[in-house]
């Protein structure tokens, strides 16, 4: 407003003799009281203040109640630690289409190829180049079929996306043949509805997804159309009993062996700790093998307490088995923390200053090292002993995943430790 003053100030005219002098009018510049400024003026941009923080708290451990439960031995079924050789199951396969898709499927040349193709089988000829593909996606197709399941039986079928379908929600698999390894055979056929338990909502600004938007099933979408062979007596008249995995031992295969012979006098055998065979008499008929089989996998036997220590770095999970054992030592652990935090500054030029924003760096850097003192531990005979121990010790579950790696290496920990 003052410059427009002058401005009408200067294109006055001049005044002369015979017209009297007229004075300049007051130019009055008032102030706000709630701000403090004046009105015309410019406010500065207010420079920032606030500093980011971090931190790092362990929390108390949280005191865990014995469980109820039998401290002693347990016993289990044989058919619980071992499985029948010969009959596995078997896992078959196949590349199918989904179709349905609300524009939510393949854009690749693959998927438009593929609809040509599946028109071509219905005696209709189109370019792939000229077909688009966003309701039609490409998924890999598979079933699992149980031992000695028959042609006609249905299974689940299982599908996921191969490309970059964004979604397989409404789809419906098209005919699709599935294949052993080799892709010799075809031992089903998978169709139906797409079911994923998934559903996705989105806006401008938000999305909204649960679960997994490719991945799908189809719950007895898969016709068994040949069977897969089994065997369950070898040529040699023996049945092999394999051990389950991380069950196998010498110890397991050698109660197992003198269970089955204290019934069946001389039919169990354990050459090593991953398997145990079976003689099947030689005048027991055909028809009595499977009833012969199941009265040994219904025996009970006391398995061979484990001595693994199994840990989860990503989880903190740590389980131990029965005889897990921990010699005499000394150990100390000193807790190190570091805590960075980056608070960087912006400095704003003032008004018509033609200055330029400048960022300026302000780092927080702070380290806490406790002085731990090294401390002797007594050994632990049984597994109540090795949790009272590790509980002195008076660390978290990370800490503790250190310790007994370090304990292995020492050889204090006797015991097998199997890191996921």
């Amino acid at each position: 407003m003052l410059p427009l003053l002058l401005l009408l100030l200067q294109q006055s005219p001049t005044p002369d003799d015979n017209v009297p002098a007229v004075p300049p009018p007051e130019i009055v510049i008032t102030t706000s009281p709630a701000s403090g400024l004046r009105y015309g003026a410019v406010e500065a941009p207010e420079q920032p203040s606030r500093a980011s923080s971090a931190r790092y708290r362990q929390l108390p451990r949280t005191a865990l109640e014995r469980a109820r439960g039998s401290a002693g031995a347990i016993q289990v079924r044989i058919a619980d630690l071992v499985e029948v050789r010969g009959l596995e199951n078997n896992v078959i396969h196949g590349v199918g289409l989904v179709t349905g898709l609300s524009g939510t499927g393949d854009a690749g040349l693959p998927a438009r190829q593929a609809i040509a193709n599946l028109m071509l089988t219905q005696n209709i000829k189109l370019d792939a180049a000229s077909l688009t593909a966003n309701n039609v996606a490409m998924v890999w197709v598979e079933a699992t079929l149980p031992s000695g399941v028959k042609p006609g039986r249905r299974v689940d079928a299982k599908v996921s996306s191969l490309y970059d379908a964004e979604s397989l929600v409404g789809g419906t698999l098209v005919f699709a043949e599935l294949t052993d390894p080799s892709g010799a055979l075809v031992y089903g056929t998978a169709y139906g509805s797409v079911t994923t338990g998934a559903f996705s909502a989105q806006g401008e600004g938000a999305t909204v997804t649960k679960n997994h938007l490719t991945v799908g099933g189809i719950p007895l979408g898969c016709k068994v159309e040949r069977e897969v062979p089994s065997s369950l007596v070898s040529e040699q008249g023996v049945i092999y009993l394999d051990f389950q995995p991380n069950k196998a031992s010498f110890g397991n295969a050698v109660r197992i062996a003198e269970a089955i012979n204290g019934r069946y006098l001389g039919a169990a055998s354990a050459f090593d700790s991953m398997s145990v065979q079976l003689k099947v008499p030689k005048d027991l008929p055909n028809d009595a093998h499977v009833p012969y089989l199941n009265s040994v996998l219904q025996m009970r036997v006391e398995p061979e307490a484990s001595s693994r220590v199994v840990i989860n770095e990503r989880t903190g999970v740590i389980v131990m088995g029965e005889q897990v054992r921990i010699g005499r030592g000394a150990i100390t652990k000193g807790s190190l923390t570091v805590t960075i935090a980056e608070t960087p500054e912006a400095s704003q030029p003032g008004p018509l200053s033609e200055g330029q924003t400048q960022v300026l760096p302000r780092t927080d850097l702070l380290v806490d090292e406790e002085q731990a003192q090294l401390s002797i531990i007594n050994g632990a005979a049984t597994l109540n002993d090795v949790v009272e121990v590790l509980n002195v010790i008076g660390v978290g579950a990370r800490d503790m995943i250190q310790i007994l790696q370090a304990m292995g290496q020492s050889g204090m920990l006797h015991a097998e430790v199997i890191i996921q």
